[in-house]
């Protein structure tokens, strides 16, 4: 949580090539853009330095990439999905984790404060690991362990589990992680996991026809995963009453569990090992559903009330459920204005999936399209009434064969982001920093100095690109 400044010196012209002109180095935001009118070209970027950027003063480094873990003889099946940090407790903000979204998947880290770019990347959880799949969620605990989740189910099947790793920070990559599943959560196809401030914990069901759930623990202030994850009981949301798809208005829940977790008469269907199926028990009790219902975020707003917001792939849109009013809204669909043009955004808006959150609280739409197509998205909604006025393109990915994914904004340092470039042609999964340039900076640069500042808050030993 203690942040060292570093002043790494660079000669005017360079900063100048990477930055801008003098004149561009006006803001220090994230949201301070000029909406792109369209996608990078595919290709065109090189791949260590993939985005093209609605605000040209941003940097971008790479700081870690699969070919460079592999070379070192580090195990690691690719596919690297979501981005969180710890969040909490010692040296908070020093870690990325992330899973492998493969058919042998694991989870690596990534340590900020590690300067050799080859040994800063750890797979903690080995590719395979208890038979782990599809590996995408990414969430930190309340009381400091590590979620992810498989993107893997259908009738029958094994998978569907959250796992918990519970020594996310002290395990080594020596095989000392220690990775348990959570039996209590009902089986569905995962992406998105939140918190709320209750310490309910909120689901998607990844198909065509997902529900959205939440799991509220019997004991939401539990100081470990194990008191957390012994009871409690899971709902699924009813927009309207529930029989319906792509809802908005009442929201309810209705329970498909009992208060323990256990099976509901009438409702809960049991899978072969005694689990809950997720999927079929939402059924039972006529679950509003969602047309591939993806990712999740939450928003705290000045008057303590929370917005949850779920990208849904297959229709294009994005929706808001405001947790106090109980009031389903659509956040984001093709009609929505772009920012570029002033029209509707229509279809070049496509296949909307991660979403992430800011430090001002506003909302970034990440689409699942191949480089060339793949564009982040800034939402404004000035009034925070979880309907956005408008969308506009904030960074275009140019790597052929590959997506943005797990877009971070990092919790300690708002000037920081960070972004995963899965599955590329090449193979080369890669996870690159996204900078906003610091005043002093571009205050230098104005007073004449022949070297600048090309800085970033980081924390000690910060972490530096591979050239």
């Amino acid at each position: 949580m203690y942040k060292q400044r570093i002043l790494a010196t660079v000669v005017s012209g360079a900063l100048m090539m990477i930055y801008g002109a003098p004149q561009a180095f006006a803001s220090n935001s994230f949201d301070s853009i000029t909406a792109l009118s369209g996608s990078v070209p595919g290709g065109s970027l090189p791949e260590s330095s993939p985005f093209l950027f609605a605000n040209p003063t941003w940097s971008q480094t790479s700081i870690a990439n699969r070919a460079n873990q592999l070379s070192q003889g580090i195990d690691n099946s690719g596919n690297w999905d979501m981005i969180t940090a710890n969040e909490s407790g010692a040296d908070a903000g020093r870690y990325l984790f992330m899973p492998f979204e493969t058919g042998s998947a694991g989870v690596q880290r990534i340590d900020l404060w590690n300067a050799d770019y080859n040994t800063r990347t750890v797979t903690l959880v080995a590719s395979g690991t208890q038979n782990f799949v599809a590996g995408d969620a990414s969430l930190w605990t309340p009381w400091g362990g590590y979620l992810t989740a498989e993107e893997s189910w259908g009738a029958g099947s094994s998978k569907g589990r959250l796992f918990e790793l519970t020594n996310p920070v002290t395990a080594t990559g020596s095989g000392d992680s220690n990775f348990v599943q959570r039996s209590i959560l009902p089986r569905v196809s995962h992406e998105g996991l939140v918190f709320d401030k209750d310490n309910s914990l909120y689901f998607i069901d990844e198909v065509n026809g997902g529900g959205i759930y939440k799991y509220v623990p019997a004991n939401p202030n539990a100081s470990n995963g194990d008191d957390y994850f012994t009871a409690g009981q899971t709902f699924v949301m009813l927009v309207n009453g529930g029989n319906n798809a792509n809802a908005t208005g009442a929201i309810t829940w209705a329970p498909i569990t009992d208060t323990s977790g256990g099976a509901l008469p009438g409702v809960s269907i049991l899978n072969a090992d005694g689990t809950i199926d997720g999927r079929l028990s939402a059924n039972n009790v006529l679950s509003t559903d969602y047309q591939r219902p993806e990712d999740l975020e939450i928003k705290t707003l000045e008057n303590g009330d929370q917005i949850l917001y779920v990208a849904t792939t297959t229709t294009d849109e994005v929706y808001s459920f405001n947790l106090a009013s109980n009031n389903a809204s659509l956040f984001v669909n093709t009609s929505t204005l772009d920012q570029a043009t002033g029209l509707g955004v229509g279809s070049v808006f496509k296949n909307p999936d991660n979403l992430a959150i800011d430090a001002k609280g506003n909302i970034y739409i990440v689409e699942d399209q191949p480089g060339g197509s793949a564009d982040i998205w800034f939402a404004q909604d000035a009034n925070n009434d979880g309907i956005a006025e408008s969308v506009g393109r904030w960074a275009s990915l140019s790597t052929l064969g590959a997506e943005p994914t797990g877009l971070y904004f990092d919790k300690f340092n708002p000037n920081i982001a960070y972004v995963n470039v899965q599955h590329p042609f090449s193979g080369d999964d890669r996870t690159v920093m996204i900078a906003v340039p610091e005043p002093e900076s571009y205050a230098m640069l104005m007073v004449g100095l022949g070297l600048v500042g090309a800085s970033v808050y980081r924390r000690k030993n910060p972490a530096h690109g591979n050239s």
